[in-house]
């Protein structure tokens, strides 16, 4: 009788104890397992605003911080101003080429601090008059002899308008413009009529980028003259051999009075969040280092169009192709472990 007391009351208190020890034991291991999990490394989030050149140096960029540094990137696609929008934010990580002229809220967001710029991609862009080189220099190659030997500039283009004829109307020469709605068909228009080119061409507007690329590319197929406005980086000059047509250096006072001047140059920045210098230092530093040209982005284009390649692609030829280059912008341990698998 007394063992059976006895027991009824040890056994509640073995139960307890048991209880107590499992539920410790729970939490041990809980905390041990928390703190032997790694912590892992950031996703960065690149920008794609849609345009192929931003396309290119995104992945030249992931390339190297992915293999180089071991973080994971992804991309979010959408227009120019989506896109900065969630740079502003935070859902955004790494801009890689802000055409700062045409974000009117870009000088704010730096001011204000919403996102840091790192470096200029590249400055030396240009936009304007140009023509196939061997309109003004021939291409004994393929039998075709200079038809406008002395063409430099815009002041030239008048006594040319007969190389340029318009097709519909044999009366004028034929430029081609800009796309309609964007900020250049304004600019280009008024370029036209203050130069006084309206008196001796028509200006022809292409309804779209690509049938615009499609008129040059088939005038060089055919060895014929073509005029119009371009823009570069683009890889039509990186493929062809095109000529600037010269206008007087930009002067903000003839810009703001017809633009008779040549298009300024416009700084193409990389920018991040302002949370991402704290975050990832090391990238940071290597974005401040990462600066190429049109020259060089002109090329990577023409790669991917004449060989039907992804941008991916064109990115990992880039890397092949430019050593001397991009090994300036990180440590050697990083160019080691990048070098690795483009082998």
């Amino acid at each position: 009788m007394q063992f059976r007391v006895q027991r009824k009351k040890l056994l509640p208190m073995l139960i307890s104890i048991f209880l107590v020890i499992m539920v410790l034991g729970t939490a041990c291991g809980k905390t041990e397992t928390t703190f032997s999990e790694p912590k892992g490394k950031a996703k960065l989030v690149f920008a794609d605003a849609g345009w192929d050149s931003i396309k290119f140096h995104n992945e030249v960029a992931r390339l190297i911080i992915e293999e180089g540094y071991g973080y994971e990137t992804e991309i979010t696609p959408g227009t120019t101003g989506i896109t900065f929008e969630g740079l502003k934010r935070g859902d955004i990580d790494i801009y890689m080429e802000i055409w700062t002229d045409n974000l009117s809220m870009y000088p704010e967001a730096v001011e204000n601090g919403d996102i840091v710029e790192l470096s200029v991609n590249f400055g030396d862009n240009r936009q304007g008059f140009y023509v196939p080189t061997y309109v003004i220099e021939g291409d004994p190659a393929r039998g075709i002899k200079p038809i406008a030997p002395e063409l430099k500039s815009v002041s030239d283009l008048p006594k040319y308008w007969k190389v340029f004829r318009d097709p519909e109307d044999k009366s004028k020469g034929r430029i081609y413009g800009a796309i309609p709605d964007w900020e250049a068909d304004r600019i280009v228009s008024q370029k036209v009529e203050s130069y006084g080119l309206d008196e001796t061409y028509n200006l022809f507007r292409p309804g779209s980028s690509t049938a615009l690329a499609t008129s040059i590319v088939k005038a060089i197929e055919q060895g014929e003259p073509w005029l119009g406005y371009y823009w570069e980086p683009e890889w039509i000059m990186g493929k062809y051999d095109m000529t600037y047509i010269e206008e007087p250096a930009f002067d903000e006072e003839k810009w703001e009075n017809g633009y008779v001047c040549a298009f300024p140059a416009i700084p193409v920045t990389i920018c991040v969040n302002k949370e991402l210098p704290q975050r990832v230092p090391e990238i940071v530093e290597f974005l401040k280092n990462y600066q190429t040209s049109t020259a060089l982005t002109n090329e990577a284009l023409a790669y991917m169009e004449e060989n039907n390649v992804e941008p991916v692609v064109a990115a990992q030829w880039f890397l092949k192709k430019h050593k001397d280059l991009w090994t300036t912008w990180v440590p050697k341990d990083v160019v080691t472990k990048v070098e690795k698998v483009l082998q």
